[in-house]
């Protein structure tokens, strides 16, 4: 799963992005739509999907529904 290694790779890597990251996390978990980092739907092949920003250069992206928040990056751009 690209998100997991994704994750993985800022344990060992980065801690200042991994802890922005799961910070997002944190906040989507309590407002989906609208918090930090600036939240905006995907269009196009990536509806449904929403996008904030880790940093100038990396991405978290996810999608929400009523039992779960699916990432499917966080390294990146989509």
């Amino acid at each position: 799963d690209e998100a997991w290694n994704s994750y993985v790779y800022w344990q060992t890597q980065d801690k200042k992005t991994l802890k922005r990251i799961n910070k997002l996390i944190s906040d989507v978990k309590r407002a989906p739509f609208d918090g930090i980092g600036k939240p905006e739907p995907l269009k196009e092949n990536l509806s449904g999907f929403w996008s904030r920003r880790i940093d100038d250069t990396n991405r978290l992206v996810y999608a929400v529904d009523d039992i779960a928040i699916t990432v499917i990056s966080c390294r990146y751009h989509y």
